[in-house]
């Protein structure tokens, strides 16, 4: 039994870098690289903190009650993801496979889970419960940024899948929590 479990695991993960490889080969070409390393650039902060500036200029006092949930939830989101980061220590496809380019420098050493993908997701959760007139932008935007995390060489689909996961399940009880 544990023979079988170990074989399909590894075929997993030999499947999840072919597809790695895949994705990161578009990164050889310029525009590709070029456009996905801004696409994670602004995933560092700079695309959520320009709409979290939006809230209470549009919404006023209550526009800022909304920021700061949205900025406590970003909190949470960060201390679970430095938690993981430390506990799971998974090394990023760039250093386990010679084929994977590095093409954007890399926030840490470890690659589970994408921080990126869970402060996206989490914040696409927000955006679109307080400004749901611009939800189909932030969730394109999301779209691309956790793509980029491949085609960038800086994380596997599972470490994508993850963060997307656990952005969204602490965003959504942030929201549940708060009309309680």
């Amino acid at each position: 039994m544990q023979a079988k479990l170990h074989q399909i695991l590894s075929r997993a993960d030999h499947l999840e870098t072919r597809l790695c490889i895949l994705l990161n080969s578009s990164s050889r070409k310029t525009a590709v690289r070029l456009f996905f390393r801004a696409i994670s650039r602004m995933g560092d902060g700079v695309l959520w903190y320009s709409l979290g500036a939006l809230l209470p200029y549009l919404y006023g006092m209550q526009g800022l009650y909304q920021l700061i949930h949205i900025m406590l939830t970003a909190l949470v989101v960060l201390m679970v993801y430095k938690f993981l980061k430390q506990k799971l220590v998974r090394e990023r496809p760039f250093i386990n496979c010679d084929i994977i380019q590095q093409a954007a420098p890399a926030l840490d050493r470890y690659s589970f889970p994408s921080g990126h993908t869970m402060h996206a997701f989490s914040f696409s959760i927000m955006f679109s419960i307080y400004l749901p007139q611009i939800a189909y932008l932030v969730w394109g935007f999301t779209s691309l940024v956790a793509l980029s995390r491949v085609i960038l060489g800086l994380h596997y689909p599972t470490d994508v899948f993850a963060g997307a996961l656990l952005g969204s399940i602490l965003a959504l009880s942030s929201v549940v929590l708060i009309t309680l």
